[in-house]
């Protein structure tokens, strides 16, 4: 299944082994987003989530940026159209897609370029990266989750500075803030990112899908009833679970006890 754009500015490529790639292809603009292209990009999203030979997303930029944020030369057209249409919002598709995403940063992440890496499972940065928040210099409104989802990653007061202010969080203090996983060079990027992918891919995907769906969920719930809500998935899985499930899951716990290979479950 051929994803990627007519214009060839979102491309979307798959390897055998379950992780597909989406590149934001609009180097010369810095992967600045147009309305096309948000709607291609949400449409990529909603169609690897459909895809079930598919495991892991994998999303990075072009060229020395990974998203610089909507192309504000059509920036009516995008904030008083597509930013209502769920079908063609990328982050929309992003956070209803089942399948964990790793934003592989390099270079510039602004504005709504941030607010798309806030809709990633995990971030890998390049030593260059920088996160900017713009919407207070230009006087755009944010959208798409960053005035909520920011503050529930690094802290209110850290949220505030970077938002208030616009200036640039580097990769280096954004690890140290907890909103990037790893910092590697520009030229190891996509390898670390693929290093993680293939790490999840070994585990069970089943239980990798609900996994990643309980902890989104519950992140925006308080604890209580994060809690019940485990509880109340936790019940429903083994409640679904076979015999035969019961026991391929013991073989498998027993075989790794004693390093003898068993069947994947």
């Amino acid at each position: 299944m051929d994803m990627t754009s007519p214009e060839n500015l979102i491309v979307v490529k798959k390897d055998p082994d379950g992780i597909a790639y989406v590149t934001i292809n609009r180097p010369k603009s810095l992967n600045s987003l147009t309305r096309p292209m948000m709607t291609d990009l949400a449409r990529a999203f909603k169609a690897l989530d459909a895809d079930e030979s598919v495991a892991v997303i994998i999303l990075s930029g072009s060229g020395r940026s990974f998203c610089s944020g909507v192309d504000l030369t059509s920036a009516e057209d995008v904030f008083k159209g597509d930013v209502k249409d769920v079908e063609s919002d990328p982050v929309a598709q992003m956070e209803r897609c089942r399948k964990p995403i790793i934003g592989a940063i390099s270079g510039f992440a602004i504005t709504a370029g941030f607010e798309i890496s806030l809709a990633c499972d995990m971030l890998i940065a390049s030593t260059d990266a920088k996160f900017i928040d713009t919407h207070a210099r230009f006087g755009i409104f944010p959208s798409w989750g960053l005035s909520q989802k920011l503050s529930r990653v690094i802290g209110p007061n850290k949220a505030r500075e970077v938002s208030l202010t616009a200036t640039p969080l580097t990769a280096e203090k954004a690890e140290k803030w907890g909103l990037v996983n790893h910092v590697v060079e520009a030229t190891e990027l996509l390898n670390k990112a693929r290093e993680v992918a293939q790490a999840i891919i070994k585990n069970n995907q089943d239980l990798v899908l609900r996994y990643k769906a309980v902890i989104n969920d519950g992140s925006k719930l308080d604890l209580h009833h994060a809690l019940l809500l485990e509880k109340e998935r936790a019940h429903e899985y083994y409640n679904g679970m076979t015999k035969e499930q019961f026991k391929k899951m013991q073989e498998f716990i027993a075989a790794r006890s004693s390093k003898k290979p068993a069947s994947k479950l």
